[in-house]
């Protein structure tokens, strides 16, 4: 227990499930709670209701009856202030019961009685359906032209019978279709009246506080719970000011959060915040158990039709003996526990939290919204990277190190440069001072062009004992720019994973100033600054020599 002086906004946190009983309190009061506060993390949301009530002096159960059925139960905490000295116990949740109708003789009469009026209106649809049926055997029956003893009739008679014939059956028609329109009212009204016979499923879940007062209190009580069915994810947009020879460009980063939720209630002019705890995979990493490598036991023979064979259990089967299909099945199932103001954050060292600024309103169902959380504005390098070996177009590329003490979390971006949408990329994790590098598009001033110059198969040695493959190109490099930018080019290089093919650069080779770029073997990089209007060439040769009772091929690596 705990209790609350005068004014004293409560820290320590009381829960008491619904598996154990509370102690006996004087009295249930009604209250009602309404949201105050989401904070959405990457896999669920914390919810905080307030409930404001005047108490009575001495003991009493507050019974909050709007709370989510999606909230978990083990979440539950409480805490609050008081005018008076106020002590709460335990809080518990529990799903009310479900609500028997208050007239059920009422209900039954008013069934009964609808019953009998179908079944009235059955036996009207019948008799018009006899009355059909014998005026269209009347018609076949009875030759309308001939008369008694054979006479043809007159032309009058033939009319007068037709009429009849067709009045009646439109007469039959018209008591169907209005019968049965009155049966399919009564239906719906049946059903109404047995859906409200039957004692009707809760919606909501019903939260018990309890409390004591040393004396009649105004009480404010928050109440804070989990779900599971809310999330967010990092959304980013990328904004690039080229600048000119006489402007830097500039780049600004604005980070946003797209909410989504289905927890069944909807948040109305609630505190909105983000954080990146993701809070579905608990708290301690896996413990793993010995990895025993053993030969499978092989069962003795026994005598066919003996008990021992009845009762002997199957040998467990071996990981060789598997199907995949079985095997898969073995293994346990991983399952994964997401007006423009910025948010104001607060950065510990295990997780950082985004106060969107303001009211925020989000439905249950009503889809994603999108909210800022911040905007900065750096200054990039800008740079032109292209690989002509499998795409001529120069792409430009601007670069920077992140300057807040947060991370920035795997999401996607949406670029812009000099106000015009040219696409999307993806962040993976960056934090703190690692270098960020974003594509802007295609470059139309950098103009690249890649050609073969050299590409011969033959054979080395003076019995002829290998095959050989050497090949050249040249790549030329202009920039069309008024104003100085690097350029970085990619190439390849192959690379052998066998002993006998032997791959050797040649010193025609222009020095590339990067090799296994990215930590990828056999990727080169050429990067200078070129000056407005500057051509540069690059020269690339390289030669492969392997056996000649062999063939090779070259594919990219996986």
């Amino acid at each position: 227990m705990r209790t609350i002086a005068k004014c004293l906004v409560t820290t320590s946190l009381v829960l008491v499930t619904a598996a154990v009983a509370a102690p006996s309190w004087a009295a249930d009061v009604d209250a009602s709670s309404a949201i105050d506060a989401v904070t959405v993390y990457p896999d669920g949301a914390s919810i905080t209701r307030v409930i404001a009530l005047d108490l009575p002096s001495g003991e009493s159960t507050l019974v909050a009856k709007d709370f989510p059925l999606t909230l978990d139960p083990s979440s539950l905490r409480v805490e609050g202030d008081a005018t008076a000295k106020l002590t709460i116990g335990s809080i518990d949740a529990r799903p009310p019961r479900a609500a028997p109708p208050v007239n059920l003789p009422e209900l039954d009469k008013r069934i009964e009685a609808l019953k009998d009026e179908r079944g009235n209106l059955q036996g009207t649809i019948e008799a018009a359906n006899a009355r059909r049926k014998f005026a269209e055997r009347f018609a076949e029956a009875s030759p309308a032209g001939i008369g008694e003893k054979g006479e043809a009739r007159p032309m009058s008679e033939w009319r007068a019978a037709f009429a009849a014939v067709a009045e009646e059956i439109a007469t039959a028609d018209t008591s169907i279709r209005e019968a049965t329109r009155k049966q399919r009212d009564i239906d719906r009204q049946i059903g109404q009246l047995e859906a409200e016979r039957s004692a009707k499923p809760p919606s909501k879940l019903e939260v018990r506080i309890d409390v004591a007062a040393s004396a009649a209190t105004k009480a404010t009580l928050r109440v804070t719970y989990n779900v599971r069915n809310a999330r967010w994810l990092p959304l980013y947009d990328a904004r690039l000011d080229t600048g000119t020879k006489d402007r830097k460009p500039q780049l600004e980063l604005v980070r946003r959060a797209e909410i989504t939720q289905s927890t069944g209630e909807d948040w109305s002019n609630v505190s909105l915040g983000v954080s990146t705890v993701r809070v579905s995979r608990g708290g301690s990493a896996p413990e793993l158990n010995s990895l025993v490598v053993k030969y499978p036991q092989i069962p003795k023979p026994l005598a066919l039709g003996t008990a021992s064979d009845m009762a002997m259990p199957a040998p467990p089967m071996t990981r060789q003996a598997q199907s995949p299909a079985m095997a898969k099945a073995a293994e346990p199932e991983l399952r994964e526990r997401a007006d423009e103001q910025q948010a104001n954050a607060e950065i510990g060292d295990f997780q950082a939290v985004y106060q969107i600024s303001g009211r925020v309103s989000l439905g249950a169902n009503e889809g994603a919204k999108s909210l800022l959380i911040s905007s900065m504005t750096v200054t990039p390098d800008l740079a032109i990277r292209a690989a002509p070996v499998v795409d001529p177009t120069a792409y430009l590329e601007a670069s920077f190190k992140l300057a807040e003490d947060t991370n920035l979390l795997p999401g996607k971006v949406a670029i812009f440069r000099d106000g015009t949408f040219v696409g999307r990329s993806k962040f993976s994790t960056a934090a703190r001072n690692d270098a960020i590098r974003l594509g802007f598009g295609a470059d139309d001033k950098i103009k690249i062009e890649r050609t073969v110059i050299r590409q011969n198969e033959g054979t080395a040695g003076v019995i002829a004992s290998s095959k050989t493959d050497a090949r050249s190109f040249r790549t030329v490099v202009r920039n069309g720019h008024d104003f100085p930018i690097r350029i970085a080019i990619e190439d390849q290089l192959p690379v052998s994973e066998n002993e006998d093919i032997a791959v050797e650069m040649q010193s025609s080779t222009t020095p590339p100033t990067t090799t296994n770029l990215r930590d990828k073997r056999g990727v080169l990089e050429w990067a200078f600054d070129a000056k407005p209007s500057e051509v540069k060439e690059i020269k690339f040769a390289w030669r492969i020599r392997w056996p000649k009772d062999r063939g090779i091929v070259m594919t990219p690596a996986g």
